[in-house]
């Protein structure tokens, strides 16, 4: 847990004197699709960069995320985000991050180190610029490996804007 507690504090760091226009803090559960696998909480941290690209209602921009849960089994990765404007408060969010994957647990094993983190999320602005969001996670190896088992989250995430 103390160094669970490090990563997240030294991530957190970086994306601020980075200049971050979003740093997401989620919590949820994971549940791994391998029967033999174990169930588990996990907590996240995400990186938002500003938007390369905005229009009336959507926009996407680049980003990076990392994930533990609770055996520390670990996926740190980047890429496209995107989100849609339903109205003035809610959207949909939505992301795919390859990235690196390490099982602490053998029986979370997903089947190789390459791992691609697909999210799609529901959320809500609130009146301080902040928001929330509620979302579910897919990680897979998109069939690059001979096994792949992958496993969904569900998450509920705060979004701390700059």
């Amino acid at each position: 847990m103390k160094h669970f507690f490090f990563v997240t504090v030294m991530a957190a760091t970086a994306c601020v004197s980075a200049q971050a226009q979003t740093i997401v803090f989620g919590a949820g559960y994971a549940d791994y699709s391998e029967d033999t696998s174990e169930d588990q909480g996990l907590i996240s941290i995400e990186y938002h960069h500003a938007p390369f690209h905005q229009a009336t209602r959507f926009r996407a921009g680049w980003g990076a995320a990392l994930t533990v849960d609770e055996d520390g089994d670990t996926h740190i990765g980047a890429g496209l985000i995107g989100q849609y404007a339903l109205s003035d408060r809610w959207f949909v969010e939505g992301s795919v991050m390859p990235g690196y994957y390490n099982a602490s647990n053998d029986l979370n094993d997903l089947g190789g180190d390459f791992q691609i983190r697909s999210l799609l999320g529901l959320g809500y602005n609130l009146n301080n610029g902040n928001s929330v969001s509620v979302a579910l996670t897919h990680k897979s190896n998109a069939s690059t490996n001979d096994e792949n088992p992958g496993v969904n989250a569900l998450l509920v995430r705060y979004h701390l804007g700059f």
